[in-house]
């Protein structure tokens, strides 16, 4: 007899696959924002690709620009602050995949 376990969906937000550039900044990290590269993005979380692993329940800061696909007028800038939820350390890949859950926001002006 087999059993199949299935794990509940948490997600409550549609999720976009965009490959955007964002800058983080983490707990810990004394010197300039590392550049990443996002797999997907929501109105409560983000998953990005790192060179290296963060902690789970490192707290970030990342600045992000959201294209008008998304936002349905013009680009706008975005920075957020949030946790490290899950980290995808086991893959073969060269990325890590990072994923945390955005606490706060704000709208940047353009420069």
């Amino acid at each position: 007899m087999v059993v199949e376990v299935q794990q509940a969906e948490k997600r409550t937000t549609r999720r976009f696959a965009l490959r955007l550039p964002v800058s983080v900044n983490y707990s810990g990290n004394s010197g300039p924002a590392i550049s990443a590269q996002t797999r997907d993005v929501s109105a409560r979380g983000i998953c990005f690709y790192l060179e290296a692993p963060l902690a789970v329940g490192s707290e970030i800061d990342f600045t992000l620009t959201l294209p008008p696909e998304i936002t349905l007028t013009e680009s706008i800038r975005v920075r957020c602050k949030g946790k490290v939820v899950r980290v995808e350390n086991n893959l073969a890949d060269a990325k890590v995949p990072v994923a945390a859950v955005i606490d706060e926001y704000e709208f940047l002006a353009e420069a």
